[in-house]
């Protein structure tokens, strides 16, 4: 039912969005002074919601399944406006104040996906597009015991406008997946690409 109503998802208007009217992000024109002392300036993109107290905005979530056919990793397909297509994306969110990135990776997950997870590391501060936006993030690696009760029957806690299908897929087939996904119109989030390129670049090179 999920995939459903995601594929029926599109765009049907485009505008400019006035600076009163904007609650997420603002646009700026920044004026800084260039390696030789040259004054130029910088169009960019600032996020709104950053938790005062907070050195982040969000966690991204490497959540990893521990299953007998070797481990796999928790996917998630949503329509995004912004590209006017379904993404294949890891989980992810929003900080709330007070939580650390480690307890936001926990929440979220567990709201997005059902599953309940253990957090194994935490990266340092990763910026997503720093040539547009100041929006980073910590990635949260968790493992997920597929042996534990709660994660048998899965019940997420989506909000109203939150249309998410979750799917998994092994480590070892990633690449492959995700090119055979972009081959049938899906966009592929770069943090999950990235992940996916790691593995087969330490294969390659023998890194094990």
């Amino acid at each position: 039912m999920v995939e459903q109503v995601v594929s029926e998802a599109k765009v049907i208007s485009s505008e400019p969005l006035l600076e009163s009217d904007a609650v997420w992000t603002r646009l700026l024109l920044k004026t800084y002074k260039d390696a030789n002392g040259t004054t130029r300036t910088w169009e960019c993109s600032e996020r709104r919601t950053r938790p005062e107290g907070s050195d982040i905005d969000g966690v991204g979530i490497v959540a990893i399944l521990e299953k007998e056919t070797g481990p796999e990793i928790v996917l998630q397909k949503q329509y995004r406006p912004p590209v006017d297509k379904l993404v294949i994306e890891l989980p992810a969110g929003l900080s709330d104040a007070g939580e650390t990135a480690e307890q936001a990776a926990i929440r979220e997950l567990k709201e997005e996906t059902g599953y309940v997870a253990e957090v194994l590391e935490t990266s340092p501060i990763m910026f997503n597009d720093p040539g547009f936006c100041n929006t980073n993030l910590r990635m949260v690696h968790v493992s997920v015991d597929m042996s534990l009760p709660a994660n048998q029957d899965l019940k997420p806690e989506l909000e109203e406008n939150e249309f998410i299908e979750v799917f998994h897929v092994r480590l070892a087939d990633l690449w492959d997946e995700l090119v055979k996904l972009e081959a049938q119109g899906y966009a592929v989030d770069a943090r999950i690409a990235n992940i996916a390129e790691g593995i087969e670049i330490a294969k390659k090179f023998k890194l094990s």
